[in-house]
């Protein structure tokens, strides 16, 4: 590995910069950067180091409103601006980060690296669609270096004119804590499964924020189709979101057996508690929770769009998008065939482990930083 300290210049200083998405990868990216020497900075709104606990690794956290509103742009760049005095790099993570991050350096030659952890391509060539990629074009073209997590966006990076982009799929966090050995394991399981009456029937688990990129009307729509299964198969969703009103009304109306959870901080118990692990996403670049399902060896039913492909290969069920029939009848036959979840389990923890580890993703992230620090 390259040093990361430059003796002429002192200690680096690396900014990062977030607004919802990525905070584990963060929390995991600056623990690794201090503890290799680099001071880091953890720019973000109020909530996320509830959430993540930056200040734990050794960062410096500084809250700052990243928010969608428009009339939250300019508080926004110029806290960011205060912050970026003195660094050595700032590093933004997703599209807003990434413009409100390149519009606050400005003139400055301080490097910008971004990582693109996606955002849920246009459907259609509308006002919004056009904004979107007008966006997305700016941010692009300002950042020094483009790290896509997977080769669909590296691929939309260039085309937007980015001047140097490359894949950088980030590592899954190590969980803060060791497996339990099988026989507590197994009472949690059932502690957990009892607690949504699933002990005699199936556990399906879904995972991530109640919002249109996430396909749970898809996922609704599916579970019409296996409602008549006896015994009927549970699911469960970890998350909060803009529609937790329609679905809870729509479960509600149709009498599905669906549970929305809320926000949970027990992901790794609700996965070993799951017979199947399901991502009905309409767009997905590199989803944790499909990393952590074939990590814990629970079979994946996911849609087959953006980066999921290359991240899963042969070691999940793989449906198109809006396909709702598609998509039960993968779940209904996994759950009707013992031999090939079993198979699946394995293929999971035989791909997760080809993934990039923690250390490599420090590792290639410190090279970036010196190579645009030591050029300068």
């Amino acid at each position: 590995m390259s040093s990361t300290v430059n003796p002429a210049k002192g200690q680096l200083h690396a900014v990062h910069v977030l607004s919802t998405a990525a905070g584990a990868h963060v929390c995991s990216l600056a623990g690794g950067l201090v503890a290799r020497g680099v001071e880091v900075t953890v720019c973000a709104p109020a909530a996320t180091e509830a959430d993540y606990a930056f200040s734990r690794t050794g960062a410096r956290f500084v809250p700052v409103d990243l928010g969608r509103r428009t009339a939250a742009d300019a508080p926004a760049v110029t806290a960011l601006r205060a912050v970026f005095s003195g660094a050595g790099v700032v590093h933004a993570h997703g599209m807003r980060a990434g413009l409100l991050a390149a519009l606050a350096l400005g003139g400055r030659r301080t490097p910008l690296v971004v990582t693109w952890h996606g955002t849920d391509p246009p459907a259609d060539d509308g006002p919004g669609a056009m904004v979107l990629r007008w966006l997305e074009r700016r941010w692009v073209r300002g950042a020094s270096v483009v790290l896509g997590v997977s080769s669909d966006l590296v691929d939309r990076a260039r085309r937007y004119g980015a001047h140097d982009v490359r894949l950088a799929p980030p590592a899954v966090p190590r969980p803060a804590r060791p497996p339990r050995p099988p026989a507590e394991g197994d009472r949690y399981r059932q502690k957990t499964r009892a607690e949504f009456g699933a002990v005699d029937r199936p556990l399906l688990l879904a995972v991530g924020r109640l919002e249109p990129q996430k396909g749970y009307e898809l996922l609704l729509d599916a579970a019409t189709r296996w409602a008549g299964l006896d015994p009927r198969p549970l699911v469960a969703i970890a998350g909060e979101g803009p529609q937790r009103g329609y679905l809870d009304r729509r479960i509600e109306a149709e009498r599905l057996p669906v549970q929305l959870l809320g926000r949970r901080d027990d992901i790794l118990e609700l996965l070993s508690a799951a017979d199947l692990v399901l991502l009905p996403s309409r767009w997905e670049g590199r989803a944790l929770i499909a990393q952590e399902a074939l990590h814990a060896g629970v079979p994946l039913v996911a849609t087959s769009v953006g980066g999921t492909p290359e991240l899963v290969g042969d070691a999940a069920e793989l449906v198109p998008y809006g396909d709702p029939t598609a998509f039960a009848r993968a779940v209904t036959r996994l759950l009707a065939d013992p031999e090939r979840r079993t198979a699946l389990a394995v293929a999971g923890r035989a791909q997760a482990a080809t993934w990039p580890t923690e250390d490599d993703t420090v590792a290639q992230v410190l090279s970036v930083y010196d190579e645009l620090t030591q050029s300068r």
